[in-house]
């Protein structure tokens, strides 16, 4: 079997592992992009994320892509549609690191190599590569505009800049401003080489810079009260550089790389095998793309770094960098260390059948997960037609919402209580007993859940503890 035929079939090996995910129940706060999306519909609103009523001011591409297929493939399957728009957006990221790598390297065996380190990251393969959350779709967007602009710097193809404006202005509308530094770093680093400076200042780069850069104007121009959003997106930014307890500073320094390296086994483990045994001998065929990977990877890590607060999902974009220089390290180690490398890429699939198929169902049957939509189920019976609101922001509250309007959908999904509530029923993460009677508390995790109610809704037949 030649090795691009065995990459491949490891590669749809990985991605049928990852289609395990269908069958979980909600993990995480995933219900937020399902509830806001259904609000959206409800409202006939497309340019203004609501959750429970309230205006969330975050920007909402991916909420239309939601939209737009749970209309297709129906409302009580938001999850399923949820996630495989982050499934598609993981393997569609791994489609553009393989067109990457074939123009920068010429090497179509390498090129699925290294789309297979990518997809076979643990971080990847068993948790944010299929969770509905936003960081995947933002994290394709971002590359795709990072490798169209490489390939047209090293094959001088103008065009391909407009590509990349395209890119990026829809990562922008996926989530937040750091699109720009993400890109803007790669783009200094590539502009370090000469011959790419002719092609990154055309009139053709120019323009498409130009777009670039106004597409955030023209969205904040374009929504209401678009002022108020983009203050907030940058308030979300400072404060992740708000300085903690210099004790908690330093052990995030410590901790953070560590945790980013353990989001990459099993080739970050790989790697550094390889080099301690000094297997990584041959010598480096494309230095400069080597190195430009290495430099933008490098200078987008350090960043999130060295921010006081940040979250290793928010390095998704570069991962397929990540991804690149492993790859080519360990193909540097010659065949014997690419034979030991599929061995443990077919581990660690076959583990992630077994993580997907029967761990987590379990774990999500005894603690946390299935209890989420039979909580639903309950209050739904409890309540009836009676007035039904929500205050709980947490997980257990926006999963158990979730649920609900799946179920109760086309009604309209939960909102909270309006302040003048007369009569009507409450999901809330506390209890307080002399503003509403508690009728039934849920155990979730190691949280809890409180439904109560309100006036004359308490004297429906209800057991008010």
């Amino acid at each position: 079997m030649t090795p691009t035929r065995s990459f491949s079939l490891l590669f749809l090996a990985a991605a049928l592992s990852m289609l395990t995910a269908f069958n979980h129940y909600y993990v995480g706060e995933e219900a937020i992009f399902p509830i806001t999306s259904m609000e959206m519909w409800q409202r006939g609103v497309w340019l203004k994320q609501y959750l429970y009523g309230g205006d969330v001011q975050h920007n909402p591409l991916f909420n239309w892509l939601i939209i737009a297929c749970a209309n297709l493939f129906g409302w009580s399957h938001l999850l399923e549609v949820a996630r495989g728009l982050t499934l598609s957006a993981t393997l569609a990221t791994a489609a553009v690191l393989y067109w990457l790598v074939l123009r920068l390297f010429l090497d179509r065996s390498f090129a699925v190599f290294a789309a297979l380190i990518y997809l076979t990251f643990d971080d990847v393969l068993m948790y944010h590569g299929w969770l509905a959350y936003v960081d995947p779709l933002f994290a394709l967007f971002i590359f795709t505009s990072i490798a169209t602009l490489w390939v047209a710097c090293t094959e001088q193809r103008r065009n391909l800049l407009w590509l990349a404006a395209i890119a990026l202005s829809c990562a922008f509308l996926s989530k937040a401003f750091t699109a720009y530094v993400f890109y803007g770093i790669s783009l200094l680093v590539l502009a370090r080489v000469a011959a790419y400076r002719k092609v990154l200042l055309s009139p053709v780069s120019l323009a498409a810079h130009a777009v670039m850069l106004a597409a955030p104007l023209v969205w904040f121009a374009i929504i209401p009260a678009g002022h108020g959003q983009s203050g907030r997106m940058f308030d979300e930014i400072l404060a992740k550089l708000a300085l903690p307890d210099i004790g908690d500073y330093i052990g995030k320094l410590l901790q953070y790389p560590l945790e980013v390296w353990s989001g990459l086994l099993p080739a970050g483990i790989l790697v550094a095998y390889f080099a301690m045994r000094g297997r990584i001998t041959q010598d480096e065929v494309q230095p400069q793309h080597f190195r430009n990977a290495l430099l933008i990877a490098a200078l987008n890590f350090l960043p999130y770094w060295l921010a006081p607060h940040s979250g290793v999902r928010y390095l998704m974009p570069i991962y397929p960098l990540f991804a690149l220089l492993a790859a080519r390290l360990i193909w540097r180690a010659g065949n014997p260390a690419l034979l030991t490398t599929r061995r443990w890429l077919t581990a660690a699939i076959a583990f992630n059948f077994v993580l997907g198929l029967v761990v987590f169902p379990y774990y999500q049957h005894q603690y946390r997960g299935e209890n989420y939509a039979l909580t639903a189920t309950d209050i739904i019976t409890l309540t009836g037609k009676q007035p039904l609101y929500i205050n709980d922001v947490t997980s257990n509250g926006l999963n158990v919402a979730a649920y609900i309007n799946q179920q109760r959908y086309p009604a309209q999904a939960l909102q909270f209580p309006p302040p003048n509530l007369e009569s009507g029923f409450i999901i809330s993460m506390t209890a307080d007993p002399e503003a509403e009677k508690n009728v039934k508390a849920y155990q979730l995790g190691g949280d809890k859940l409180y439904l109560l109610c309100r006036g004359t809704a308490c004297q429906t037949g209800l057991t008010i503890k």
